[in-house]
C-alpha cells in the first residue's frame, strides 16, 4: 500500500474511532527546541519537574520510539464557549460573545452570592464521557489495534502523560495553529479541544502532502495583532505565544504543590480547579461557526461548579467520590482546600464562612499549607 493509500486509511480509522479531527504530520525534531531549552531554564515551569525529565525524548519523537516516521495527531472537542459569570473576567476583558438573558444572569449571580461556588474549566467539567485522558487513550488503543492489522508496523498512543509536544505535532498536521496563548486554535472550533498523538514506524503521507483533507487547516497563525488572551489573563502569566505556568492559574490550582504566592491569590478569583479565561476572550470561533460535537457520552458528574465550603470540609472519601471519572483526581486533599480557601477569601466573608476558616486555621489535623493559606485569607478580609 502506497504512502497516501495508508494515511487515508488511517484518516478514515480516526473518523470512525469518534475523533473530531485526525491528521498526519512527519516524525521530526521539535523546531522550537532552543525555546523550550531557555522556558525550563528560566523556570517557567514552576513545580512541573516532569517536564524536565526525558527532555530530549519530548523534543523528538524519534528518540522516544525507534524507528518512528510518522505522528498521527487527533483531537476531540468538548463544547462550545459560553460567557463566563461576571467575576471571572476583569471589567475591561469582553467574551466574544453576548452575556446570558438579563434575567437568567441575575438568577445565577444570586445562587452564586447564596452559596460560595468555585469555578472548574469546561474540560474537566463538560468533556463527553469525563476524564478525557481515558476517553482519548480508549479510542487511540483502539485506533490503533485495527491499524496494526492492515498496515503492520509499531503504535504507541499517548495522551498528556508521555513526553510529547502534542501542540506542534497537531499543529503540523493541520488541527489548528499555536495561538498567542500558546493553545491549539482550530479557526471555526476554537481552542476548545483535547489533543492526543499516535506514534509509528509505518510511513504515511502526511496532511501537508494531502492539500489538508476535510476540516484539517495549514499551520498558519491567524492571531494577527489580537491580544485579548494577553489582556485578559488575571495574573499577567501570557505573553505572545508563551506561558510563565508558575503564574498561570490552571497551573497554580493543578500542578503547583506547595503555598501560591500571596500576590497571586487574589486574581486568581472563583477558580478552583483550572482557568478559561484566554480561552473564553478568543474571538475563535464565534458560535455560529462551531459545529456540532461528538457528545454522546455524558459530561462529568460534578458540573462546572463546586460548593467552595463543601470542598473546605472533605475528607479523602469525599474528594475520591466528588472526582469519580473526572481529569482533575490528581489535584491533591490539601490542594483542593487550598484552592477553596483562597477562592474563598476572593469574596466577601460572612460569620459564619468566618468562623469555617478559622476552625481550618487552627485544625492541628489539617496540613500546614492549608492552615497557611487559611490564615492570610483571615489577614487579609481583616
Amino acid at each position: 500500500m502506497d504512502r497516501e493509500a495508508a494515511a487515508q486509511q488511517v484518516l478514515e480509522q480516526g473518523e470512525a474511532a469518534g475523533f473530531d479531527l485526525c491528521g498526519i504530520a512527519p516524525a521530526a525534531p521539535s523546531r522550537r527546541a532552543a525555546f523550550v531549552r531557555q522556558w525550563i531554564a528560566a523556570g517557567r515551569h514552576g513545580e512541573m519537574h516532569y517536564l524536565e525529565d526525558n527532555l530530549e525524548l519530548r523534543l523528538d519523537p524519534r528518540a522516544m520510539m525507534p524507528g518512528c516516521k510518522s505522528i498521527v495527531a487527533v483531537a476531540m472537542f468538548y463544547g462550545p464557549p459560553e460567557a463566563p459569570p461576571p467575576e471571572v473576567l476583569p471589567p475591561e476583558a469582553s467574551p466574544p460573545e453576548a452575556p446570558p438573558p438579563e434575567a437568567e444572569q441575575a438568577q445565577s449571580q444570586e445562587r452564586r452570592n447564596e452559596t460560595p461556588l468555585g469555578e472548574l474549566a469546561k474540560y474537566a467539567a463538560d468533556f463527553p464521557g469525563g476524564d478525557y485522558h481515558k476517553v482519548m487513550k480508549r479510542r487511540l488503543h483502539a485506533m490503533a489495534d485495527a491499524l496494526r492489522e492492515t498496515l503492520a508496523g509499531d503504535w504507541r498512543a499517548c495522551v498528556d502523560t508521555a513526553p510529547v509536544l502534542e501542540r506542534e505535532h497537531a499543529a503540523a498536521a493541520g488541527l489548528g495553529w499555536i495561538g498567542k496563548h500558546t493553545l491549539l486554535i482550530h479557526p471555526r472550533r476554537g481552542s476548545w479541544m483535547a489533543l492526543g498523538v499516535l506514534l509509528t514506524t509505518v510511513d504515511l503521507a502526511t496532511s501537508e502532502q494531502l492539500n489538508f483533507p476535510g476540516d484539517l487547516v495549514p499551520d498558519a497563525d491567524h492571531c494577527g495583532t489580537c491580544t485579548r488572551c494577553i489582556d485578559a489573563c488575571p495574573t499577567a502569566a501570557i505573553t505572545p505565544y508563551s506561558v510563565d505556568a508558575s503564574r498561570c492559574i490552571s497551573y497554580l490550582t493543578i500542578e503547583h504543590r506547595s503555598a501560591i504566592d500571596p500576590a497571586l491569590e487574589p486574581p486568581m478569583g472563583s477558580w478552583l480547579a483550572g482557568c478559561d479565561v484566554c480561552q473564553v476572550v478568543c474571538p475563535h470561533p464565534r458560535k455560529k461557526h462551531f459545529v456540532e460535537l461528538n457528545m454522546s457520552a455524558p459530561p462529568a458528574a460534578h458540573g462546572r461548579w463546586l460548593d467552595l465550603l463543601q470542598v473546605l470540609g472533605w475528607s479523602a472519601a469525599d474528594r475520591q467520590a466528588a472526582l469519580r471519572g473526572s481529569a482533575l483526581k490528581r489535584i491533591k486533599l490539601d490542594m483542593w482546600k487550598r484552592n477553596a480557601l483562597i477562592a474563598l477569601g476572593n469574596r466577601p466573608l460572612d460569620a459564619a464562612t468566618r468562623q469555617r476558616i478559622e476552625a481550618v486555621a487552627s485544625d492541628a489535623e489539617e496540613a500546614e499549607m492549608v492552615r497557611a493559606t487559611a490564615r492570610r485569607v483571615l489577614a487579609r478580609s481583616a
